[in-house]
């Protein structure tokens, strides 16, 4: 794993523009502890958790928290879709979650 910079003290290794043209940023952390440990099936796939927060085939609010969107990427990762959950309550957002899905998403429509 490529170490891409260090934000706030913590190793980055991925970074990504999302679609309004902000920074999101993907911390080694965040990668080995969490996303990897909860689904240990996207090893290999981080560049399309990248991707999914870039060019996104759907969009939506997280339906808990305000600051907080959820990105959808269609046919890739180890499932039907990739979702990516990214944190804007800080500076650079962060990708705080991922996981693959076979459910369309809630507001998705073909």
């Amino acid at each position: 794993m490529a170490i891409l910079a260090v934000v706030s003290g913590e190793q980055v290794i991925g970074e990504a523009i999302d679609p309004d043209g902000r920074r999101v940023v993907l911390l080694a952390r965040v990668w080995d502890g969490k996303v990897l440990r909860d689904h240990a099936e996207l090893d290999g796939y981080l560049p399309d958790v990248l991707r999914a927060v870039h060019a996104p085939d759907h969009v939506e609010p997280d339906p808990t928290y305000e600051l907080r969107r959820r990105f959808h990427l269609r046919g890739a990762g180890p499932s039907r879709w990739l979702l990516a959950v990214v944190s804007y309550e800080q500076e650079p957002a962060r990708i705080i979650s991922a996981f693959g899905n076979r459910k369309d998403p809630r507001s998705w429509s073909a």
